[in-house]
């Protein structure tokens, strides 16, 4: 990736941004930040890490947790109002409780939320539900053991199904599931995935692969674009009915009596850029405006060289101003040659 110094002298391009607000040279405002706590996970699913794992980052690399919430803070100072904390696994961050803790009472923020594998969700539901925990997404491709651990090098499919029990049970707000849609592999499933919204208010939320692993399985057959996805819902239920969701979430549907509902994410299919209103801050502080982007922006150095808050608010909304129009541009603006360095994992970017 390429880092953009985080010093007084700024790109000139900034300078137009606005003062108060996260926006972009394309008319979006930015309100939700995803800030990834750790690049390591129990599980090595196969579109995301090598069976081995990856070099993780040194503890001294990762944000400390009086950087995020000062990072949190100056977000909520320019409209950021959501926060979800990721991964890597962020549930194996020993100080995620206090991090959920200190972002639910930073003003100027009503929702915070995590994305998680699900391992740890039933020893900890409890605990995320009484400090205030909005939503739990968690990870789940598929329903069938062996598959389970296929997918993700590891046979653990029923603590991740005790865990997606127990959030629902504590009664955390809103609870959904992420399921990466793999031609040939789960793409059978999809209706007992569906089935699942039957009797809990869960959305299961079908999500087009990305390129963004190692072994690039992406381009071996396993995609499934966005469109199949929905042919193949509208094929098994007929009678679907129209929902709402969140901006990232497409054709957001509900079979008739059911009290969850599910959506299509086109995370590859990037049709939904236009409406997108997210700021990614990886493990090791860095901004990353766009997922399909290599260009980064290091809050923790800044942080770390004696920089205030205005510092970092100046960097934040240059970094979204430098946004491009959509996933797209944004991979054709990569830079290219043998000493550019590229994150090779979405646990390295922020799930």
């Amino acid at each position: 990736m390429t880092v953009i110094p985080s010093t007084k002298a700024v790109p000139e391009s900034w300078a137009a941004s606005n003062d108060t607000m996260l926006v972009d040279r394309h008319n979006r405002t930015f309100t939700y930040m995803r800030v990834a706590v750790t690049d390591r996970c129990q599980l090595r699913c196969i579109y995301c890490m090598p069976a081995e794992g990856i070099d993780f980052t040194p503890n001294e690399r990762l944000l400390k947790s009086d950087e995020i919430l000062r990072i949190i803070g100056v977000g909520a100072a320019l409209g950021v109002n959501k926060i979800r904390f990721t991964g890597g696994e962020p549930l194996l961050r020993a100080d995620i409780l206090d991090l959920i803790r200190g972002s639910v009472s930073t003003p100027g923020i009503t929702s915070v939320n995590l994305t998680s594998n699900g391992l740890r969700v039933k020893e900890l539901a409890s605990d995320l539900a009484q400090i205030g925990l909005t939503g739990i997404n968690i990870s789940l491709d598929t329903l069938d053991e062996a598959k389970f651990a296929k997918i993700t090098r590891r046979e653990r499919l029923q603590d991740v199904l005790d865990g997606v029990k127990a959030a629902l049970e504590v009664g955390i707000p809103s609870v959904k599931l992420n399921v990466v849609a793999l031609k040939g592999f789960n793409d059978d499933e999809l209706g007992a995935f569906a089935m699942l919204t039957k009797d809990d208010p869960v959305t299961v939320r079908i999500i087009e692969l990305m390129p963004f692993d190692a072994h690039q399985i992406w381009k071996t057959g396993r995609h499934m674009h966005a469109g199949e996805i929905q042919a193949t819902l509208e094929k098994l239920f007929p009678n679907l009915e129209k929902a709402t969701g969140t901006p990232t979430e497409h054709y957001i549907t509900r079979i008739p009596g059911h009290l969850g509902k599910m959506a299509i994410i086109p995370a590859y299919t990037r049709s939904l850029c236009g409406n997108c209103d997210r700021i990614r801050i990886t493990a090791d502080g860095c901004i990353r405006n766009c997922l399909y982007s290599d260009n980064e922006y290091s809050l923790r150095d800044l942080m770390r060289e004696g920089g205030t808050d205005d510092d970092l608010g100046r960097v934040l909304r240059g970094a979204m101003w430098d946004k491009e129009v959509d996933g797209w541009a944004s991979q054709r603006a990569k830079d290219t040659g043998p000493d550019v360095h590229h994150r090779e994992s979405m646990t390295q970017i922020g799930g």
